[in-house]
């Protein structure tokens, strides 16, 4: 006879004790450990009792070296969701998207809904945090009253699983959000480790065996990382994050995860009454309001995925009043910019120890690349000198501890992106070679000449004027 039994599971990271403590020790997450009812012995599980008794089916073992026909994607249509999956949906796959409350998840899923449902294609949109009444106000907001979308306002599993297994094979089916279902098999509450898992697998099954694509939508933490246990990003086939600052109307779609594409691609969009809109040439957006003759202003010609992208990088750095002077960083990592700053002190003889730096990448864009680390210290020389850079020159490359300007990726691609919005200098590390559009190019060997090049007048050591 099975014999019921406790443990306590972290909602944070999931992590199992056997005693209830106030803090926990594998993630530090305070006040996350809850109690659960689980059963032991022989008869527990049924999974372990197949495994033990009853007939056994030898598995057909196949070659690697064979063919499998390939399932056709389903292309929304919208150019940049595709993008950033890869080509279009998998028949038969698991997609989580992940984001900010508000940021724009619920309406780009309900858009690709409507666009498969115009297509042709059978398409469910089942919510669990708003009612049908609410998901139609949404729709006719952005024109998409009359899409042959379905829709179903429910949070128990065992009747989506139910529905979507004897209902006609869908397409594509949203669920949102995976936080708010729940499994009556379990006596957790929704949105617990437990719940997320069992609800996240039993997805995923039906995924797997009717060949419909679902896409669950996650809520996310105050950190910006998905909500509930990490192995939920392990079950599914593809994670996409919508990231975007509240203050501006861009957003943008970066998958991190992809088993049926590339992992390093973002879609762009901007927000607009009438929904989410995509952006075909970010570039241009992203430098549409720049000032040119601002010091400490430069354009960084960066990679994201197989799309070049030019953003502006704005630096600041004013004499500090304080005993520890402020380092602000905003879409950026605060922990290169340290390095960016020692760099410069230890072998350009510059001194930021008395100032206040702050960096804003402008947009809403995160950059994560190494390439950015010669247009960072190119805009924090210009500010400290107070002198403007070109605002026709673009700068790339990766800085060494040494003082090294080492070489970086897709060199060409980011070169002709320049020119082709008109740029007519480029400023990166050795091996960028000048264009026959006439963009002119400067190698820089180390961070040294890069003063040179940047503040000519600029007296190593001395005090911003």
């Amino acid at each position: 006879m099975a014999k019921s039994t406790t443990r306590y599971v972290c909602q944070s990271c999931g992590t199992v004790f056997a005693k209830w403590a106030g803090k926990c020790d594998a993630c530090g997450t305070w006040n996350a450990l809850v109690e659960e009812a689980v059963a032991s012995g022989p008869a527990a599980s049924p999974a372990t009792a197949r495994l033990t008794r009853g007939s056994r089916t030898v598995l057909d073992l196949v070659p690697l070296a064979g063919e499998t026909a390939e399932a056709p994607r389903l292309v929304t249509g919208i150019s940049e969701f595709d993008r950033v999956c890869g080509g279009g949906l998998v028949p038969g796959s698991a997609l989580l998207v992940g984001g900010d409350p508000g940021i724009g998840k619920s309406t780009i899923l309900l858009q690709a809904m409507a666009a498969l449902g115009m297509g042709g294609k059978r398409a469910l949109y089942i919510s669990g945090e708003e009612a049908i009444a609410q998901v139609r106000m949404r729709a006719k907001r952005l024109g998409l009253e009359t899409s042959p979308v379905a829709l179903a306002a429910a949070t128990n599993i065992a009747d989506i699983s139910a529905t979507l297994e004897r209902a006609p094979v869908a397409d594509a089916v949203v669920i949102d959000s995976i936080q708010t279902m729940w499994s009556d098999a379990l006596e957790s509450a929704p949105g617990t480790v437990a719940q997320v898992r069992a609800c996240a697998q039993a997805l995923a099954q039906v995924a797997k065996t009717r060949g419909t694509a679902v896409i669950l939508v996650g809520h996310v933490t105050k950190e910006g990382q998905i909500a509930g246990p990490r192995v939920l990003e392990h079950m599914v086939d593809t994670v996409l994050y919508f990231e975007g600052e509240r203050g501006h109307q861009f957003r943008i779609l970066r998958a991190v995860k992809n088993r049926f594409g590339p992992t390093d691609e973002i879609g762009v969009f901007e927000m607009h009454d009438s929904g989410l809109q995509e952006v075909a040439n970010p570039s241009q957006l992203f430098l549409g309001d720049r000032s040119g003759q601002a010091a400490g202003s430069v354009v960084f010609a960066g990679i994201e995925g197989t799309r070049p992208v030019l953003v502006e990088i704005q630096a600041l750095v004013v004499r500090s009043s304080l005993g520890t002077p402020r380092r602000a960083v905003v879409g950026w990592d605060s922990g290169r910019l340290s390095m960016v700053l020692a760099v410069l002190e230890a072998r350009c003889g510059t001194s930021f120890g008395g100032f206040d730096v702050y960096l804003n990448v402008a947009g809403g864009l995160r950059v994560t690349e190494p390439a950015a680390d010669l247009a960072v210290a190119s805009a924090l020389l210009s500010s400290l000198e107070g002198t403007p850079i070109d605002p026709h020159t673009v700068v790339f490359g990766e800085i060494s501890l040494s003082g090294a300007v080492r070489s970086v990726s897709q060199t060409e691609n980011r070169t002709k992106e320049a020119a082709k919005l008109g740029f007519k200098a480029a400023i990166g590390p050795p091996g960028v070679r000048p264009l026959a559009s006439g963009l002119a190019a400067r190698d820089i060997q180390t961070v040294g000449s890069l003063v040179t090049a940047i503040c000519p007048s600029a007296v190593p050591g001395g005090d911003k004027k």
